[in-house]
């Protein structure tokens, strides 16, 4: 599904990625872990096409990212991949189903087809009563799923998570985290997890970790 080889990475004099390579299988759950600096979140966005390499190749599900013009990388970023950030990233002055709509009006679909798949997603997440409701009127919990849904609408086969428990209690950390497995076993998606919760990490079926811009 994902497969990275020899990805370099510096901003200016700071040399972030030092020759990472990395295979990621279709349907697995991965972490990746380390400390502050390791250079966890500058991968995750590479792989997500949000920022691109010095140097080295990332191949997402059989498409070799390089080859790629900006029109073209925009597209299969918004076919392909879903993001799930650590503060939600929703609109305020949109509704939780406007919210989960946007990816897939940005992709060319009718606002009827978007706004009956964003119920659908919302209907399995079991937050079909907050459809209307707008971010300032939901709970932490509630914004991070209706931050999954929005990850979800396109059906992307890859879904990236940066710190996605950071900001939520322990109760709505282990709803998270059973929603990953739950969406995985009924979608099918690949999940790429960077996080400091070993809890989330334990549950995954790979932990990778990170020191110093290295795989270790």
């Amino acid at each position: 599904m994902i497969k990275i080889s020899n990805i370099t990475k510096s901003f200016g004099s700071l040399e972030v990625l030092k020759g990472i390579s990395l295979e990621i299988k279709p349907h697995e759950i991965v972490s990746i872990m380390g400390a502050s600096g390791a250079g966890k979140t500058t991968l995750l966005q590479i792989i997500g096409t949000l920022d691109k390499p010095d140097n080295g190749q990332i191949i997402i599900n059989g498409t070799d990212i390089a080859t790629l013009n900006e029109r073209q990388l925009s597209d299969f970023r918004n076919q392909h991949i879903g993001f799930i950030f650590q503060f939600h990233q929703l609109l305020p002055e949109f509704t939780a189903v406007e919210n989960i709509q946007i990816p897939a009006l940005i992709a060319g679909k009718s606002f009827k087809e978007s706004e009956k798949e964003a119920k659908e997603i919302l209907s399995f997440l079991n937050l079909s009563h907050r459809a209307k409701h707008k971010p300032t009127e939901l709970s932490g919990g509630e914004k991070q799923r209706i931050a999954v849904a929005r990850a979800l609408i396109n059906h992307p086969e890859v879904i990236l998570a940066d710190e996605p428990t950071g900001s939520l209690d322990s109760q709505n950390k282990e709803d998270l985290h059973r929603l990953f497995f739950d969406l995985r076993n009924n979608f099918g998606q690949t999940f790429v997890v960077v996080t400091h919760d070993e809890s989330l990490a334990s549950l995954c079926e790979r932990t990778i970790y990170m020191k110093d811009g290295k795989i270790v």
